[in-house]
């Protein structure tokens, strides 16, 4: 008679799993979790995720995102495209704000000196 003790296959088996990123926030996390699996990635999120208390702000918002080390160097490049992806698609307007224009910069200097200008013959008066 054969015992089958030892033929038995475990029912769970461990996958080693590295930290790709940390993200702020429930949605974020959710999102890029999205985007993850549909290129084919096996993802695991931990920390912030499913809290009734929803928090938003500083380390207690942090959501880690976790892959399978086999696939981490696959995933950064995912994320560097994603990071690339936005940056490129910003519309004009945006890119229009979010640039310094020096023409401000001389605007207000420029008012300043007017203002100190039209405010110095008050300040004889006052003193």
């Amino acid at each position: 008679m054969v015992s089958d003790q030892n033929t038995s296959v475990p029912d769970t088996f461990y996958i080693a799993l590295a930290r790709l990123t940390t993200v702020t926030g429930e949605f974020r996390a959710e999102v890029l979790r999205a985007r993850l699996i549909d290129e084919g990635f096996d993802v695991q999120l931990r920390g912030a995720v499913g809290n009734p208390y929803r928090l938003t702000v500083g380390e207690m918002a942090e959501v880690e995102v976790f892959v399978p080390v086999d696939q981490l160097d696959e995933a950064s490049y995912v994320l560097l495209v994603t990071a690339i992806d936005e940056a490129l698609d910003e519309t004009p307007e945006e890119r229009f704000r979010n640039q310094q224009h020096p023409a401000k910069w001389h605007l207000r200097a420029t008012a300043a000196v007017l203002l100190v200008v039209a405010c110095s013959p008050l300040a004889h008066l006052v003193l």
